[in-house]
Formats: structure tokens, sequence, C-alpha cells
């Protein structure tokens, strides 16, 4: 059963399942269902907490005593096992499986880990734990799901904002969930009433947002031009190299090249995108840049960004970050770039 994280607290109200799932690649979302998870557990008398790391050490006959332990005066138990990000192999699986297996009312399985993918949502060893209980997926909110995520922890917390101050908190926060949270609980105690406006939240808080380049590249593909240069002036603000920038623009810029190349060739789009192993959920993402960036526009982008890296590779003494923004806006059709130097 997929239980949502803001869906947690209710089902737990109804009642504890035998088994849960914890995965994701949001920590705070990770730690607060989890203490949700152990607050309950220890309300219905789990007393108990065994706590172990999946990995080859791991002695998974201790973990099946502590299942199989019982006693009239022993307390119930939580038996937690953490993934590694790598996930898990077929042999720890089994074992998994194993404890599943032993499962019995006194007994409490939390199992927490990185974000799952398709196949491991579809292996035998998830099949059995979510039949026994609830899986939480605990990812990090996109930029579209972020605003109603705001909105939800506002309710959940008594506070009330229009639409414009949960826009404004979702620019703010994007990328760093624990200073969201933080945020919210310091605006509680700062307005009591509950009442969240744009000049109040202005005066309480300073920006916190902290972008990747690769969140950068996720706005390009999508051609959105706003949030691509806000996201270029926050990773200048934070002092992220330049470079690192160029060369993750590059690898996609080539990419989206080839691909172009082999559309001109006849090849069917699902076959390219195939071709270069593009996950079902990013598909709609490069389609579009495919239909925005003809090959002329895809190779002007290219020599634009060549030129860029040549710069910050020898001439220290000038910026390459206003370069860097014509780029990202010429990648969203919003500018023809800067004129290309001869060298």
């Amino acid at each position: 059963m997929r239980i949502y994280p803001e869906q947690l607290a209710e089902r737990l109200k109804q009642g504890l399942a035998p088994a849960y799932l914890l995965a994701g690649n949001e920590p705070l979302l990770l730690q607060e269902t989890a203490d949700r998870v152990r607050q309950q557990a220890r309300d219905a008398g789990f007393l108990e907490r065994h706590s172990y790391s999946i990995d080859n050490q791991l002695d998974w006959n201790e973990v099946l005593d502590n299942c199989q332990a019982l006693s009239l005066f022993s307390s119930r138990q939580i038996i937690e096992l953490t993934m590694p990000d790598s996930g898990i192999t077929a042999a720890q699986a089994k074992s998994l499986q194993t404890v599943i297996d032993a499962l019995h009312p006194d007994i409490l399985l939390l199992v927490q880990g990185p974000r799952l993918n398709k196949k491991q949502e579809s292996s035998a060893w998830f099949k059995a734990l979510t039949a026994q209980g609830g899986y939480v997926p605990c990812n990090t909110p996109d930029a579209r799901q972020l605003p109603r995520f705001i909105q939800q922890r506002c309710q959940q917390l008594g506070l009330n904002a229009d639409a414009e101050t949960i826009q404004i908190l979702a620019q703010w926060h994007e990328g760093n969930l624990l200073a969201l949270a933080q945020s919210l609980h310091k605006l509680t105690l700062i307005y009591p009433d509950g009442t969240l406006t744009l000049p109040r939240i202005q005066e309480a808080l300073s920006r916190h947002n902290h972008y990747t380049p690769f969140q950068l590249l996720d706005a390009l593909l999508a051609g959105q031009a706003k949030r691509s240069q806000r996201i270029v002036r926050q990773l200048e603000a934070e002092g992220v190299e330049a470079i690192i920038v160029l060369r993750t623009l590059q690898r996609e810029l080539t990419q989206l090249y080839r691909m172009q190349e082999m559309g001109k060739q006849g090849i069917p789009l699902n076959r390219i995108l195939e071709n270069f192993r593009i996950w079902q959920n990013r598909r709609e993402l490069y389609v579009g840049a495919l239909h925005r960036l003809p090959l002329p526009a895809l190779l002007k982008a290219i020599q634009q960004l060549s030129q860029l890296e040549r710069q910050a590779k020898t001439d220290y003494d000038t910026s390459v970050w206003p370069g860097l923004s014509t780029l990202c806006a010429m990648m969203c059709g919003l500018s023809k770039g800067l004129p290309l130097q001869s060298h």
C-alpha cells in the first residue's frame, strides 16, 4: 500500500501495519516519517528497538533471532533496517524476505532506503514488504509540486497563506526542505495569528533556496526561462564554479545534438530516447527540448558554450556568468545569444 508522507499521520491513527518501507531522496521527509512511525509504535507498546545496516557484514541470523525471541515479559520490538544507497543484492533481498515472512504482531519492521526505481518496485522483496504494510515514498517535491507541498505544511501548522506568499516561499526554499520546515516553524512563533502575507515573510525570513546545476538543466530542458535565470543567479551567489555548470550543459547539449541528428536520419523518437536511456518520467522534458531546439540552434549553443569555456580557462578577470545567463536564455528560445568571437 502506497502512503504519501502527508497521509501517514492519518493512516497511523487507524492502526499500525506490521511493516513500513520509507524510501526516497529527501532527508527531512525520511526523518519525519520515521519519527512518526516510531512514536506511534512506542504508544502501542513497541519499547525495544534494534537497528541494522544492510551490508556484507550484517548477521541476518541475529535479525531473525530478534524477530523470533518471544518472552512473556519482553516488550514488543521495532526492527529497523537501513538499505545502502546502491540498493540491495539478490542475496540480501532473499534474507530480507525471510525476515518479512517471520513477522508477527509483536514485531514492527521499519525499512529505510534511497529512492527506488521501477525495477526495484517490481521486485519480490518489495511486493512482500508492501503486502504486509505501507510504502512511503519520501522524495523531494519538484518545482511544480512544491507550492502544494508548502500549502499542506502550512495547513498542518495552522498557517494561512495566499497563493502569492506560497509561491515566494517555494522560490526561496526550493531544494532545501529543512530550511523550509525551519522557516515555517519560525513563522508560527512570530505570527501567532497564523496569517502569512508577503510583507510578513519578507520581514521575517532570508532566502534559503539551494540549487544544483542539474536543476538548472531541468529548467532549460523545460524551457523555463525565468526559473533558469533565477537558478543561474543563485548558483553564482553560492560560489558554484562556472566551469562545472558549463560542463553539465555541454554533456546535455551534445546529447541533444546527437538526438536531432538521429531524427534527421528518420529514426523514430521513441527509439532515440531508448537508445540514450532516457527515463520514462523525463521523456516529456526531452521531447519539448527537441521540438524547441533544432540542429542549427543546438550548434550555435554548443559554439557559444565552447567560447565561454575558453574564456573561463584563459580570462580570469572577466566573469562568464553573464554569458552563461545569455546562453540559458537562448536555450529557452528567448535570445539569439552573443555574437561569436573568432579564435
